[in-house]
C-alpha cells in the first residue's frame, strides 16, 4: 500500500472517507448504487463487473460474487468471462457485457457501428447507459483500489454493501 494509513484505520475507510471526505462518501455512494439499483440480469451484470475485475487486476474484485435473491453465479462463471470470445456458457446478452466491458476499458475508440449495431439488438438504450456507468465504476474505484494497494483491504465506507452488511463486503 503506498498510502500511510495510521495504526488501528481500516485503510479503505480512511482513504476514501478520512482523506477526502467529499469526493470519497460521494464516490462509495455511487460504487453502492450501481448494486442496489440495478436492472441489469444477474449474469450480465457479473459477466462485466468480472471482466473489469479481470483487466484490473482488483484482488477484492476478482474473489467478490455480487449476490442476489439467494443467487450467486455459478463457480467456473468468472473463467468463462475470461473466455467470453469461445465459451458456450453465455447467452448473447452476457457475451455482450463481457465483450464490451473489455472494449470500454482497453479499446473504447474501437466501438464501431458492428459492435452497436450488435449490442442495442441485445439492450435497451437505458441498459446500455446503466451498463456504461456501472463499468465505469468498476473501472475507476477497482483501479484505484489497486493502483493505491487497497485491493486487499476493501470496505467501503457510508454506508451497507451490495450484500446488505454495514460496511464490509463479503467475498464469496
Amino acid at each position: 500500500m503506498i498510502i500511510d494509513v495510521p495504526e488501528g484505520k481500516d485503510p479503505i475507510a480512511y482513504v476514501w472517507g478520512e482523506m477526502v471526505p467529499g469526493i470519497g462518501a460521494a464516490a462509495s455512494r455511487f460504487s453502492l448504487s450501481v448494486y442496489a439499483n440495478t436492472t441489469l440480469g444477474l449474469r450480465e451484470f457479473e459477466a462485466a463487473r468480472l471482466r473489469v475485475a479481470q483487466l484490473n487486476g482488483c484482488v477484492f474484485c476478482l474473489d467478490w460474487r455480487t449476490e442476489r435473491d439467494g443467487q450467486k453465479v455459478e463457480d467456473g462463471f468468472a473463467d468463462a468471462v475470461a473466455e467470453w470470445r469461445t465459451t458456450t456458457a453465455f447467452d448473447e446478452r452476457t457475451r455482450l457485457a463481457a465483450e464490451y466491458a473489455e472494449r470500454y476499458a482497453l479499446d473504447h475508440h474501437g466501438l464501431d457501428e458492428e459492435f452497436w449495431s450488435r449490442m442495442t439488438a441485445h439492450y435497451s438504450q437505458a441498459e446500455i447507459v446503466e451498463l456504461s456507468m456501472s463499468i465505469g465504476s468498476w473501472w475507476a474505484f477497482g483501479r484505484l483500489n489497486r493502483v493505491l494497494g487497497l485491493d486487499t483491504a476493501c470496505v467501503l465506507p457510508g454506508g451497507p454493501s451490495p450484500a446488505g452488511d454495514q460496511h464490509r463486503l463479503e467475498r464469496r
